[in-house]
């Protein structure tokens, strides 16, 4: 019996600890913790705009539904852009600084919306926000990666549970703007997000620049006897625009990325077009993804240690992702019971997709890129989620939901078969990288 006791013991002591136990010591220590409260606190202001842009331009600015849909359509195709610039400055200026600027910028652009009104102003207003908005994500996971070292997935999570609950909490502030309605009122919450911004900034300046200025993860020691077996780093640095390896497996990325656009656009809108569910059934699928984010994302990352855990997450992402199209297909012609029950088991596996995703994402952009050169090789994995962003609502409004149900079906069976294909050419690519290191190990035995 008392063998037995020690044994649950011992089973105890080898869990992962939990969400408040991990944000309390994060990987990467103070440093990491301040961070993940400037994202908590960047993504609450986020939260608020996000819940109120549209509902500004359209009744304080006094834009028509086409301007204010070519308005965030250039500022989507302006977030592309963010991404590889924020990595090419990286491999030569301090994320810290970077960051901060990033900040500041969009502190800014925020603060002028207040008095501009004339549309092509807007519109590089909000275009440069955009940009600062895309540009400040890469750096942050850039600063993470940096950190956080080989336990950038546990971090990772940490910084998505962050990010949910800072967009929930700003979902909620804008709500009581929004029930207000008036000029002043949407005056305050542009201002609350530009306070957001001020705060992370002076949050950023607390930390300290990790070491390895374009290398993105501080070097180790490496011991005298090792040196001998490692492939020696090439002459130059690395350009990711020529490396075709790695830009399919950006563009292998992008529809690995359709959950957001899925779960955020195409669930409403085919629960709105194609089905019997009650309309008010459409904020349950936010918080089912807040929730359900918050809660098990990190135990999801700690099933993934490594970058060949994260190619199997991917084939996951595309199962996932054609059991909730197979739902959404399912949803039509039911009564609204049925139509809800298949609605909102689609936005759960939705969510699980997106759980797959973002522990497979950014794990295999960093273990696929050159050490050498990380920095500008994940500022282009970035753009993947932002093309996504662009042309996803596109794809989905314009050729999945016209075409019905078969629409649904076709886009779950591409994206799975995508995944297999990502899956297997990730783990040649991991081959390929392995290779050089162990044919010195092998000579010299």
């Amino acid at each position: 019996m008392r063998r037995g006791g020690e044994i649950r013991k011992a089973r105890r002591g080898e869990r992962e600890p939990g969400l408040v136990a991990q944000l309390r010591r994060p990987p990467g220590g103070r440093d990491a913790r301040i961070m993940l409260l400037a994202q908590l606190l960047d993504r609450a202001g986020t939260g608020v705009w996000a819940a109120a842009c549209v509902l500004y331009f359209t009744f304080v600015i006094g834009l028509d539904a086409g301007q204010v849909g070519l308005l965030l359509g250039a500022s989507g195709v302006a977030g592309i852009a963010g991404s590889p610039l924020a990595g090419h400055l990286a491999d030569r200026f301090p994320v810290r600084s970077l960051l901060i600027g990033a900040h500041l910028l969009r502190l800014v652009t925020l603060c002028l919306l207040l008095v501009v009104t004339d549309f092509a102003l807007l519109l590089c207003v909000v275009a440069v926000t955009h940009l600062g908005d895309r540009a400040a994500k890469t750096l942050e996971m850039l600063f993470a990666t940096r950190v956080a070292g080989e336990r950038r997935a546990t971090y990772q999570a940490l910084s998505r549970s962050s990010a949910n609950a800072g967009y929930a909490l700003g979902a909620g502030l804008a709500a009581i703007g929004l029930a207000v309605g008036t000029r002043g009122a949407y005056h305050v919450l542009i201002l609350a997000n530009a306070l957001s911004f001020l705060v992370a900034a002076a949050l950023v300046w607390r930390t300290r620049e990790p070491r390895g200025r374009g290398l993105v993860a501080a070097p180790s020691p490496v011991p005298a006897a090792a040196t001998a077996t490692e492939a020696p780093a090439p002459a130059g640095r690395r350009s990711p625009w020529r490396d075709r390896g790695y830009l399919r497996f950006v563009l292998l990325d992008i529809p690995m990325n359709l959950d957001d656009s899925i779960l955020g656009l195409g669930i409403p809108l085919w629960l709105v077009s194609r089905t019997s569910a009650p309309h008010e059934l459409i904020p349950a699928f936010l918080v089912i993804n807040t929730v359900l984010v918050v809660v098990l994302q990190l135990r999801v990352s700690a099933k993934v240690r490594d970058a060949r855990g994260a190619t199997g997450a991917v084939a996951l992402y595309g199962l996932t992702t054609l059991l909730c199209c197979g739902l959404l297909a399912a949803a039509t012609g039911r009564g609204a019971w049925a139509a809800s029950a298949a609605l909102l088991a689609a936005a759960v596996l939705a969510t699980a997709a997106e759980l797959m995703r973002s522990v497979s994402s950014w794990e295999l952009a960093v273990s696929l890129a050159p050490r050498e050169a990380r920095a500008s090789y994940l500022g282009v994995a970035g753009m993947a989620q932002s093309v996504q962003k662009s042309a996803g609502p596109l794809l989905l409004t314009g050729a999945v939901m016209a075409a019905g149900p078969a629409g649904w079906l076709a886009l779950g069976t591409a994206v799975a078969g995508l995944s297999l294909v990502q899956r297997r050419f990730s783990l040649r690519r991991l081959e390929e990288q392995a290779a050089p290191a162990a044919m010195p190990a092998s000579a010299s035995a």
